[in-house]
């Protein structure tokens, strides 16, 4: 997923308005600076992620110091992204409120890392900062990688990738007891994705839980295993449909299943009937061209690189909403998840799965 072929195999159009530097530049000669289209405008992660922040202190301001949740992140790469990363979490952690720790392993220690992490009851929260082992295959089927996000206990996967979150997402199971008392966790990035769609007024709260988004067309590009797919899922799952385009396929997302696209249909032509887009293309040379974006629509950019030219669309496209990135919601999102598992099985000693109705309950019928 997300190579740079995707530009090319999406037929990329490059936009005929400035970009951002050349307006700038243009300004600065004395040139008239372009201006946003009607209504359109940017949305910062700051805006959206703001009332979880204030949720997530308001909740830690309650808890004894001592009795506060800890996130143990493990870094088994030379990636100074992650790393980064890693940096950027330990920050927000301590001004919220909330322990982490950064545990430096050797890719092949990793795998006994996790189960003394799993194992340890001052551990209430464990991530893993990928890739570890990119494509190498696993000895237990799949790629190795893949192994180590199953490793990672349900009661304890912060990130919502393990088997177990797999399952009920896609089965659209959002409670892990039958009792429906706790929460199931839903990995950070989409779930920040479906905050920011949230907050803009995508979700319609006049409708019941699981269709507020009925009657929403969603464009998705890049259908990778920890965003676009499961992010494509959770909206179909609350009533939208989905249109998830990668390198070499298209397919339509509705609840429950999944459909080709006609052999005919364009990306272009599923944009401009989308209500909403988004863009994950790990790429600098994917440029999404703005004219395809209609007039209204929300647009958000999940990926590293800018995949559409920000000032074109927001100068061409009235009415848009355009989320240049998602990092500091996901990172909220990371802290509620943590929350939601310290409190959904702080005190278990011991889980009993239920194979038939996907639920668990600990071996005294509840969690303390």
């Amino acid at each position: 997923d997300g190579s740079d072929a995707l530009a090319p195999a999406f037929g990329e159009r490059r936009p005929s308005a400035p970009p951002r530097s050349t307006a700038n530049a243009m300004a600065a000669a004395g040139a008239p600076a372009v201006e946003n289209a009607p209504g359109a405008r940017r949305v910062t992660g700051d805006e959206v992620a703001k009332p979880f922040i204030t949720e997530i202190q308001e909740t830690t301001a309650k808890l004894a110091a001592e009795g506060r949740p800890k996130l143990v992140g493990f870094l088994a790469n030379e990636d100074p992204a992650a790393a980064k990363y890693a940096e950027w979490t330990g920050r927000t952690f301590k001004r919220d409120g909330m322990n982490f720790e950064l545990r430096q392993v050797e890719p092949e220690a990793l795998e006994k890392a996790l189960e003394d992490a799993g194992k340890d009851p001052s551990v209430h929260g464990i991530m893993i900062y990928y890739p570890v082992f990119g494509g190498r295959p696993s000895f237990h089927g799949g790629s190795h990688d893949d192994y180590l996000r199953d490793s990672v206990s349900l009661c304890k996967d912060v990130e919502g990738l393990c088997h177990y979150y797999r399952r009920t997402l896609y089965k659209n199971q959002r409670f892990v007891d039958a009792q429906q008392a706790r929460k199931c966790v839903l990995p950070c990035t989409p779930l920040a994705v479906v905050k920011v769609l949230e907050h803009l007024g995508a979700y319609d709260d006049q409708h019941p839980v699981g269709d507020r988004m009925k009657g929403k067309t969603v464009t998705i590009v890049n259908r990778s295993e920890v965003v676009g797919r499961p992010l494509a899922a959770m909206l179909a799952n609350d009533g939208a449909v989905v249109h998830s385009v990668d390198i070499s396929s298209t397919y339509t997302f509705r609840r429950g299943r999944v459909e080709p696209v006609p052999e005919t249909t364009t990306t272009e032509n599923l944009v401009r009937e989308s209500d909403v887009v988004v863009l994950g293309v790990p790429s600098e040379s994917y440029k999404m061209d703005p004219s395809w974006v209609r007039e209204g629509a929300i647009v958000v950019n999940v990926a590293s690189h800018k995949n559409i030219d920000e000032a074109a669309l927001l100068a061409s496209r009235p009415g848009v909403r355009f989320v240049p990135q998602v990092g500091k919601v996901t990172i909220a999102m990371l802290e509620r998840n943590l929350l939601r598992l310290h409190g959904n099985f702080k005190g278990c000693e011991q889980l009993i799965w239920d194979s038939a109705s996907g639920h668990v309950v600990s071996d005294a019928g509840q969690c303390a």
